[in-house]
């Protein structure tokens, strides 16, 4: 991507080991986490630990692909080499689909924290919030890393932070306070809801862990993306083991689980309970911090993947277009333009637009997820494993595996009435991707576009 008229080789090492360390953790953890907690019960760090195994499979089974091919912007090559382009073009337009949703609801997050300090107008903050990384990303692939690098670092010194305290809270190495874990069995039991619930748990936090793909993607505007994603694999496994799993299991050691603050604010909770002062102003400015470095990194996935998309002729051609710092402009513009519309919808249309957008992207990612898994499959088999430096583990077994599971958590989807809706709407826009991809096609047709030589022309772009 050094060539002068494709992307620029702007993202150091160090600012792309901080987007694969901040990018699988989101604003979920620091506010939604609460919510699967008083749902689950104490045993919930246990549906932390599943969900975190998938996602940490699906990485593995991507950083494969990515090291043997690593020159690609965009994953979604991995699935239109292995099953075609139709699979290639529900990849690009789905995962870009869910981050502009993403952004804007970032963005009304954040302003509504911001709101705890000052009485500004929800709409008006969020649009200042979506100009302000819009602006970020189109200065330069290198602002975004470095704006990244501070807020990411910010999030995980947080959380790095709180284990620490919160380790020497319930192992007694507070002052005043002894060895304490009784708050795992005394509310009701370890499971107090059965162990059943582990498994509704899980579709919802899987949802929270989205993220760490994007280091993938980032790489590719690297000096060495090969080095690059096989670390991010390889980090994966100990930051969801840390920064979810650990995290978690202090939160509901610390706080009763069926606490009414615990699923207001889990993290507030804990810290207030362990009597440190300012605990919410604290953690709403982390908490805007995570939202900020979501937002920045949404709209920086969802202007790549368009920009691969029109590469390729499968989005307008002039979202293709660089500017002199080599930044796809209108692909970012384009992409803003969507998160600025999901923001006036939630002003005006919260309960009709807005619900409806954010339910019509709720099982997107695990559309997409599957396809990366059965692309890994497909490819592995076709290369046999030969020349490969980095392998997913244990294979054929643990991909089937992995691709079994995400499918069972759409079947708890569908068998679950909160959930149901965004499984059938999200499949709904899916069924209309296939049907753009086809009027896509029909175009190609008609206007005599080679798709070897927009093949061709991608890669340059790409390399």
């Amino acid at each position: 991507m050094s060539a002068a008229p494709g992307l620029k080789k702007a993202l150091s090492q160090r600012q792309l080991r901080m987007i694969a360390i901040g990018g699988v953790i989101g604003a979920g953890l620091f506010v939604g986490s609460g919510v699967v907690m008083a749902d689950t019960g104490p045993g919930v760090f246990i549906t932390y630990a599943l969900s975190g195994v998938l996602i940490i499979m699906v990485m593995r089974m991507l950083a494969e692909m990515a090291v043997a091919n690593p020159s690609t912007g965009s994953f979604a090559d991995y699935s239109r080499d292995a099953l075609g382009h139709w699979a290639g073009f529900s990849v690009g337009w789905l995962y870009w689909y869910f981050w502009v949703i993403v952004v804007g609801f970032e963005a009304i997050a954040g302003a509504k924290i911001v709101q705890y300090w000052i009485d500004i107008p929800l709409w008006l903050c969020a649009l200042l919030f979506m100009v302000l990384m819009t602006g970020t990303n189109l200065f330069s692939v290198k602002s975004y890393g470095e704006f990244e690098f501070w807020f990411a670092g910010i999030k995980v010194a947080a959380i790095v932070v709180f284990i620490a305290i919160g380790a020497c809270f319930v192992f007694g190495l507070w002052p005043n306070k002894s060895a304490d874990f009784s708050n795992l069995w005394s509310e009701g039991g370890f499971m107090p809801m059965g162990f059943g619930v582990i498994t509704v748990g899980i579709v919802t936090v899987i949802f929270s862990m989205v993220g760490p793909e994007i280091a993938t993607i980032a790489a590719a505007e690297s000096s060495d993306p090969e080095k690059a994603v096989a670390k991010a694999a390889n980090s994966v496994i100990w930051r969801i083991l840390i920064f979810y799993v650990l995290s978690v299991f202090l939160l509901v050691t610390i706080v009763p689980w069926n606490d009414e603050d615990l699923s207001a604010s889990p993290f507030v909770a804990a810290f207030t309970e362990m009597g440190i002062p300012y605990a919410d102003h604290i953690m709403n400015a982390v908490v805007l911090t995570a939202v900020l470095s979501c937002l920045n990194s949404g709209m920086y996935t969802a202007s790549r993947m368009l920009f691969v998309l029109a590469a390729r002729n499968e989005a307008p051609q002039l979202l293709v277009r660089l500017t002199r710092r080599c930044v796809p402009m209108n692909a970012i513009l384009f992409s803003s333009i969507v998160g600025f519309a999901c923001v006036i919808a939630a002003a005006f249309a919260e309960d009709t637009i807005f619900a409806f957008l954010l339910n019509s992207s709720g099982a997107i990612i695990l559309f997409v997820y599957i396809l990366i898994a059965i692309s890994q499959i497909v490819l592995r088999r076709r290369r046999r494993g030969a020349d490969l430096k980095l392998k997913m583990w244990l294979f054929p077994a643990l991909s089937v595996l992995t691709a079994a599971g995400m499918l069972a958590i759409l079947v708890q989807m569908s068998l679950d009435d909160k959930l149901r809706s965004q499984l059938v709407l999200s499949l709904l826009s899916w069924a209309v991707v296939l049907g753009l991809f086809f009027l896509n096609q029909r175009f190609n047709k008609r206007h005599n576009i080679d798709v070897d030589a927009a093949e061709e022309r991608a890669r340059a772009l790409l390399n």
